[in-house]
């Protein structure tokens, strides 16, 4: 960032820039090059999970590859360029671009303010600022999916997970607020999947459901 800017506008540009960067959604700028606005179809949200169910696999990879280089980049730019010397230190501004990330992708300038649900850009920017938390938060996602079929309750329940082993780990005080607002942010943003299967009629992924296959064929 210039030197000649204050300090408090130059931690304020990164700021922006995070959430302008988060703003740039996977789903709806690989859509745009086949002429589909994923928002139109399946469950009407702009993540991978009903990139995947709607428009294929291959779709939804190009879609999560963007959705999490996003949360990186912003968390990098921030690490790289944060001024020093003041109250926020060069690691808090990398979890704060993060977080705003984060926010950009469930609410997009660029797309009317209405984006996905978050939980990519957010692995993003841990795979810059705690890169080894992620193989175990993919691991507890992968099995509740397995086991439930639920990607909306996988992710809600490994989200919920990351401020206890933040805890465990004596993590630093931006650490810790960065993983407790991403984890309530994530239940928020995944209200209604919460909702629907409190109803009863949430969809399965039946597919990723490998437990339940297996002791249906158990028993022939």
């Amino acid at each position: 960032m210039p030197d000649f800017l204050p300090t408090p506008v130059q931690t304020g540009l990164l700021m922006l820039a995070a959430y302008l960067i988060g703003s740039v959604s996977g789903s709806l700028l690989l859509g745009r090059l086949r002429g589909v606005d994923i928002r139109q179809h399946g469950s009407g949200n702009a993540g991978g999970t009903n990139a995947l169910r709607t428009l294929g696999w291959k779709f939804a990879v190009g879609v999560v590859v963007i959705d999490i280089a996003k949360g990186a980049l912003a968390a990098w730019l921030a690490l790289r360029l944060a001024p020093v010397g003041t109250g926020l230190s060069v690691t808090a501004h990398g979890y704060l671009a993060a977080a705003l990330a984060v926010v950009g992708h469930v609410w997009p300038i660029w797309h009317g303010f209405r984006g996905g649900k978050g939980a990519a850009t957010a692995i993003g920017g841990l795979l810059v600022l705690w890169p080894w938390i992620v193989p175990l938060l993919i691991a507890t996602w992968g099995v509740l999916l397995v086991a439930t079929g639920y990607v909306g309750l996988a992710t809600v329940i490994a989200a919920a997970c990351m401020p206890l082993w933040a805890w465990w780990f004596d993590a630093s005080p931006a650490r810790m607020a960065f993983c407790i607002g991403v984890a309530l942010f994530v239940v928020f943003s995944h209200r209604e999947n919460l909702r629907r299967l409190w109803q009863g009629n949430e969809s399965r992924f039946e597919r990723a459901r490998l437990l339940h296959r297996l002791r249906g064929r158990s028993r022939y």
